[in-house]
């Protein structure tokens, strides 16, 4: 096949490839000056380089005019997804445990949301999604490597239920800038007049809603060794020790949020609706749901504290009603869900909290998907011949509309 036939992908993994061979050059040679022959391939790789970067940009360009003529993202995304897919999250820590060049999809994916963004990381850029399967984790590799090692029945820890994103928040990846969504907030108003009687005049009113970087992140130290075993079930230990430390700050934002340098949540947003339920009773439970039906918002499900569940599930409807206010998972005939992520509200005593809405009226705006940086030089990590990972994201929460959610936090529990 041609250069000239060549997809935009393979453009860039021959472009990747032809970068790691000319840092293994430049590696060989050390502190010396590059021999005669060393400085002829380098040049050579170079201008193969330079080329490719070239027909990259002809490729590209050509990609997005035909979508935009044809007025479909849709091969994009589904490329994307295809990149993420072949991400590996142990690959990149290696690499930079070992002090070398990323190839293949793990340097596609990280030089493409360096384009995108238009920033560079400091780390390594991995998707979210290479992060949001549950799995085990662990927390050295003795735990892990044994002469009848069986990774599939690794005993993990017990972690909170991660709910926000399973229940449909918008996501709105790539961002660059702050972010400034226009949103209706009034309407004109018409009324009846007497023939030969002026109009009062009204004009329409927008509030926009705003998206803003605000930065998450962890460190965590791991083995040597944790880090060298190439089996796929270390891979899933990696991720999931990575990936929880993250996704579990993200979650807690969305349900509640407003802490210091935190985005403002569901709870701690201005405007959204509010309800009493000190008394557990199946009118009051139909009172906070009349609250979305008097707004013109649907209640798609509601999310719990832990120990609400064991309260809604204990409770009786009302005399002469039958059965209880939760039965079979469902409240209203709507989904319930419960977990640590939305703790109680601490007090005396703390009392459980209740949230009824869409999910979908979320905002979940991200600047950086997940930025890795492994560092072997940390004093104490090094003694032990251990490495320090440093991973972070940048992200934002936003309601489209906080009346479509109302919330109750004075269960006793």
């Amino acid at each position: 096949m041609g250069t000239q036939t060549m997809k935009l992908h393979e453009i860039k993994e021959k472009r990747a490839a032809l970068v790691t061979e000319m840092r293994a050059i430049l590696a060989a040679a050390g502190s010396n000056a590059l021999t005669a022959d060393a400085q002829a391939k380098f040049d050579g790789l170079k201008a193969q380089v330079t080329d490719l970067e070239g027909q990259e940009a002809r490729a590209q360009f050509l990609e997005d005019a035909e979508r935009r003529m044809m007025g479909d993202t849709g091969s994009e995304h589904r490329d994307r997804a295809s990149l993420e897919g072949n991400v590996s999250v142990l690959r990149v820590l290696q690499a930079q445990m070992e002090g070398r060049a990323l190839s293949g999809a793990e340097a596609e994916y990280s030089q493409e949301a360096e384009r995108r963004s238009g920033r560079k990381a400091s780390g390594i850029y991995v998707p979210m999604s290479a992060f949001e399967q549950r799995v085990s984790t662990a927390s050295g590799a003795a735990d892990i490597v044994g002469t009848d090692h069986r990774a599939d029945q690794y005993i993990g820890p017990m972690r909170n239920n991660l709910l926000a994103r399973k229940l449909g928040v918008r996501v709105l990846s790539g961002l660059t800038g702050n972010v400034s969504i226009p949103k209706h907030q009034t309407s004109m108003t018409t009324g009846w007049v007497a023939d030969n009687s002026a109009l009062s005049a009204s004009d329409m009113a927008f509030d926009p809603v705003t998206l803003s970087p605000k930065h998450a992140g962890g460190l965590t130290e791991m083995s040597r060794q944790l880090l060298q075993q190439s089996a796929p079930s270390i891979e899933q230990l990696v991720k999931d020790d990575l990936g929880a430390m993250l996704a579990q700050a993200i979650d807690s934002a969305i349900l509640i949020g407003g802490g210091s340098n935190e985005p403002d949540g569901i709870i701690a947003t201005s405007g959204v609706q509010t309800a009493n339920l000190a008394t557990l009773s199946w009118a009051n439970v139909l009172a906070m749901l009349q609250k979305l039906d008097i707004v013109n918002a649907d209640a798609v499900n509601f999310v719990g504290s832990t120990k609400v569940k064991a309260k809604l599930m204990g409770t009786l409807k009302a005399s002469g009603i039958a059965g209880y206010l939760m039965e079979g998972g469902k409240m209203a005939d709507l989904p319930c869900y419960f977990s640590n992520q939305l703790a109680e509200k601490t007090g005396t005593p703390n009392t459980g909290r209740l949230i009824a809405g869409d999910f979908s009226q979320v905002l979940l705006g991200i600047w950086s998907e997940v930025d890795l940086l492994v560092n072997p030089y940390s004093e104490t990590a090094y003694t032990k011949g251990n490495v320090l990972v440093r991973a972070m994201s940048t992200v934002d929460v936003a309601l489209r509309h906080p009346d479509a959610f109302v919330f109750a936090e004075d269960i006793t529990i």
